[in-house]
């Protein structure tokens, strides 16, 4: 069995130590703000000053890992006669996982004897960070990279991703809304109830009124369509609300005794188009 490493990016928002902790080596998205050139990763400003700075008004904007950056990762690993798996932030949400795939292509041609698969999360956030960890799992327990690469093709379907935002602001600038949809809802105290569809894209979902209401959804989620309610892998991650996802904690284990293996920040990456205040909530389902 040759060997081979598992590779990511930092759209799975888990945190760097982690995942040099689990053998991953990634690419990094980066993030710059408005009417400003520099270009920073989501390692490079702690996730309490970038909302803090959204919150008092700031855009920010993100790009994605280009060709380049993927073929200087992946022939890190290739000169060294290892071959590579991939796992990227959906296609439904940017081109870095096309550039993985070109990269890949043209990197193939020079080295025909390795091998680099790239898979498609469809996922983000610790969605994607949940996926990760499953398939570190499965590499461990013995796997070969074409075993572990289905592994992660099989399950990306069954990782839901249930999340809602405290201002309407951010999807509206997304255009995940319209601007009178957020006018409203501002006003009404509406919190949009989203997930991550088979597609790999943000939609809305329903609708709660008011902050509890709509943390209480995400749980109502997690008992409609949890695999393993009382037993699942379960992560949750925030931006710069780590009280609400103690509460969604709370109420897991309180409704089904469910144990939440990670509680993780929301990058800015992924932040700067939800928003401070956004609790996620990711688990093994039935069915997205």
């Amino acid at each position: 069995m040759s060997k081979y490493v598992i590779m990511a990016d930092s759209a799975c928002d888990i945190k760097p130590e982690l995942l040099e902790k689990w053998g991953i080596k990634y690419a990094e998205l980066k993030f710059s703000f408005e009417n400003s050139d520099a270009q920073y990763s989501d390692a490079e400003i702690s996730s309490k000053t970038f909302y803090d700075k959204m919150r008092g008004g700031v855009v920010a904007k993100t790009s994605a890992v280009n060709v380049d950056g993927f073929r200087n990762l992946f022939e890190s690993e290739l000169i060294n006669g290892v071959d590579i798996l991939y796992l990227g932030f959906s296609s439904g949400l940017s081109t870095t996982f096309n550039s993985a795939r070109i990269a890949a292509d043209e990197l193939m041609a020079e080295y025909p004897e390795r091998k680099i698969i790239c898979a498609d999360t469809l996922s983000a956030s610790a969605g994607f960070g949940l996926l990760l960890y499953l398939t570190v799992k499965k590499k461990i327990s013995g796997a070969s990279i074409d075993e572990v690469a289905r592994f992660v093709l099989d399950t990306r379907m069954r990782i839901c991703h249930w999340f809602t935002v405290d201002d309407l602001v951010y999807l509206k600038r997304g255009g995940r809304i319209s601007p009178t949809v957020a006018f409203v809802g501002g006003i009404l105290g509406i919190k949009p109830v989203l997930h991550m569809d088979n597609e790999g894209h943000l939609i809305n979902v329903s609708k709660a009124r008011g902050r509890k209401a709509a943390l209480k959804a995400l749980v109502d989620k997690y008992t409609e369509l949890a695999l393993n309610p009382s037993n699942g892998t379960v992560f949750i991650s925030h931006a710069d609300c780590k009280d609400d996802a103690l509460a969604v904690k709370a109420m897991l284990n309180e409704r089904h005794k469910a144990d939440v293996q990670m509680i993780t920040d929301i990058g800015p990456v992924i932040g700067a188009h939800s928003g401070p205040g956004t609790v996620a909530l990711f688990f093994e389902g039935k069915e997205r």
